[in-house]
């Protein structure tokens, strides 16, 4: 079967959405006690099918709230604790599908906020399931490396 145009080009562009939970380690409660905190967030992903196997993307995680963390990355100098004001934290991920099931990925990106921006690394890993018509659940863990500032995880499920 011959598909138009349209059809085939479809195939190559994805559009995520997820909703999940940060986890960001060594933030502070409001008596500024150190805490690990979970916080609400939103993903939005856009990939583009460069092979069967291979996909570049754009992954853009907002939390959705107002939080202290201590920066404990910086080598050689005291912790300090900053404020992130609804973070936005967008990476450019190369993305190896396993199968149809599992994807890996990697990137790099920022986290922009009111204050400090930081560059970050994130690493992920997606299991997605095709319920019909194109359409796929999926549901995602990743590591995020913010370069002289914090680390977070995320944990989400998407469609």
């Amino acid at each position: 079967m011959i598909l138009p145009s349209a059809a085939i080009a479809q195939e190559k562009h994805s559009i995520g959405i997820t909703i999940g939970y940060a986890q960001v380690f060594n933030g502070r409660d409001a008596e500024g006690n150190r805490k690990t905190l979970s916080l609400p967030m939103w993903g939005l992903d856009y990939n583009y099918k460069l092979s069967h196997k291979w996909q570049i993307g754009l992954h853009t995680d907002i939390i959705t709230e107002t939080f202290e963390v201590e920066k404990n990355l910086e080598s050689g100098e005291e912790s300090e604790v900053v404020e992130r004001s609804t973070p936005i934290a967008p990476a450019i991920m190369g993305i190896y599908k396993l199968n149809h099931h599992w994807g890996f990925g990697l990137g790099m990106g920022g986290e922009f906020a009111k204050g400090e921006n930081y560059a970050l690394t994130r690493a992920a890993v997606e299991y997605g399931a095709e319920i019909r018509n194109g359409w796929e659940v999926f549901g995602a863990i990743q590591y995020d490396f913010r370069w002289n500032a914090y680390d977070t995880w995320t944990i989400g499920l998407g469609i």
